[in-house]
């Protein structure tokens, strides 16, 4: 799975990175500490164009009547994706990428102490999750959420967490933005072994209202 991650690369170099026009409501970075519920950068192929805007990390379905109405979905399973109700018909129509620096998971010890590890690329370039995405509105409440597609682990990763975010290279964005045919089941699965490297960093993490570049700083142990 994925609960928490972090962003940092400037609005204009996303942008530039992913080759969209930037929306006027993007969430502030750098963001060491993103969490479920928190707006998320996200870039979606809209009639021919990319857009960066800001989406609601969890995921919305039609039929909640609240933000609150049912569980929170911030991961989709890539082996079920096309199969659940609240997310088939994104899975076919509105799929988007979550630009990351990076993600966190969580070991315990024979104690019960969560250890945090973080997640980055090995070649140090911003990552971008597969994400669904989905235009909510009830009682002039709006949002537009998303949620993280996640695979089975790579296994030089596994040793951490079984479940991983599928992290797209950039020649499969095209692909799973729907802007290059059909195809993109065959990109939800783990990169090749030492795509990422992990290291564990401080415990400050685990709360959700922990912030600053010392939360992705490596530990000992």
């Amino acid at each position: 799975m994925c609960g928490r991650f972090a962003v940092t690369l400037p609005p204009d170099a996303m942008a530039q990175l992913f080759a969209a026009v930037p929306g006027n409501d993007l969430p502030p970075v750098p963001d060491y500490n993103v969490c479920p519920t928190n707006l998320v950068h996200a870039v979606w192929s809209e009639g021919g164009q990319r857009r960066l805007g800001a989406m609601r990390w969890g995921f919305l379905p039609h039929w909640y009547k609240s933000p609150t109405d049912g569980p929170l979905l911030i991961n989709a399973r890539a082996e079920t994706l096309a199969e659940k109700a609240a997310f088939r018909t994104a899975a076919r129509e509105r799929r988007c990428l979550i630009p990351a620096s990076g993600f966190y998971e969580w070991t315990k010890d024979a104690e019960g102490t969560r250890h945090p590890w973080y997640f980055r690329r090995a070649d140090a370039e911003p990552m971008a999750f597969a994400g669904i995405w989905q235009d909510w509105a009830r009682g002039g409440e709006a949002h537009r959420s998303c949620a993280i597609v996640t695979c089975a682990a790579s296994r030089d990763l596994a040793a951490v967490h079984h479940r991983m975010p599928v992290v797209l290279e950039p020649e499969h964005w095209a692909l799973w933005l729907g802007e290059a045919g059909h195809g993109a089941a065959a990109v939800m699965q783990a990169p090749p072994e030492g795509t990422l490297e992990f290291f564990r960093v401080g415990r400050a993490v685990n709360s959700n209202r922990a912030s600053g570049p010392e939360l992705i700083e490596p530990v000992e142990g």
